[in-house]
């Protein structure tokens, strides 16, 4: 029989590598290593799937680990990885508005808000010294250090990855607080959608800006822009 404590202290463990992968995607300019990186936070993810499981033992867990390790550890890593090699892009140094320290305190800021807010709403209940709390708290975190990068980042593939990050924040938020089927079914949709992002980007414009990149949707008759008046 698995030791439940031991259990919990790899998800703990499992969680603060989360973070790091998830600091290490907004501070790198390297495009080869964000791609490394999201897929190592991918098989994290999973990893967090399986160890649930045998906390719960609830199939769906399993299910979960399955489909996030072959979609977003080996599929998408793959695929992004391929191209990205074919145009020769390897570092991604524009920046909006942040730069990769202050995106690095701002995340760290938006973490101690995330948990105190949830503190706060949680205050009383059980749930507020769970596992399970913390698990919310670095999901949601993941989510917006996610939205961090596509904001921050000039580069539609770099845009493309913080996209990428951020689901995995709802899903690992999903993971410790809504209805497992639910998570699932939501899991294939998003994924089947990023699948398609990624095809469009990768096809026109892996290589450029989002300026440049409406550009040549605009070339290829794909983005009526204002000046096409009649």
């Amino acid at each position: 029989m698995t030791d439940p404590a031991l259990i919990e202290g790899i998800i703990r463990i499992l969680l603060v590598c989360v973070i790091i992968t998830a600091a290490y995607i907004i501070s790198t300019r390297n495009l080869l290593s964000l791609v490394s990186v999201y897929s190592l936070q991918s098989v994290t993810l999973a990893c967090l799937a399986l160890a649930l499981y045998f906390l719960e033992s609830s199939p769906v867990l399993l299910a979960i680990a399955v489909v996030t390790f072959l979609s977003k550890a080996l599929i998408i890593p793959y695929f992004i990885a391929t191209i990205q090699e074919k145009v020769r892009i390897k570092r991604d140094i524009e920046f909006h508005f942040l730069s990769p320290t202050s995106s690095l305190i701002l995340s760290m800021a938006l973490m101690l808000i995330v948990y105190m807010a949830l503190g706060r709403i949680l205050e009383g209940t059980p749930v507020r010294e769970n596992l399970f709390f913390f698990g919310a708290v670095l999901g949601i975190s993941l989510m917006l250090m996610g939205m961090m990068v596509m904001l921050s980042r000039k580069r539609a593939i770099t845009k493309v990855l913080g996209f990428l990050s951020m689901e995995n924040g709802v899903l690992l938020f999903g993971m410790f607080v809504t209805e497992l089927p639910f998570i699932i079914e939501f899991l294939i949709i998003i994924d089947l959608i990023i699948l398609v992002l990624l095809t469009t980007i990768l096809t026109v414009g892996i290589d450029s800006t989002l300026e440049d990149y409406q550009k040549r949707l605009h070339r290829f008759h794909l983005w009526q822009g204002s000046e096409e008046r009649p």
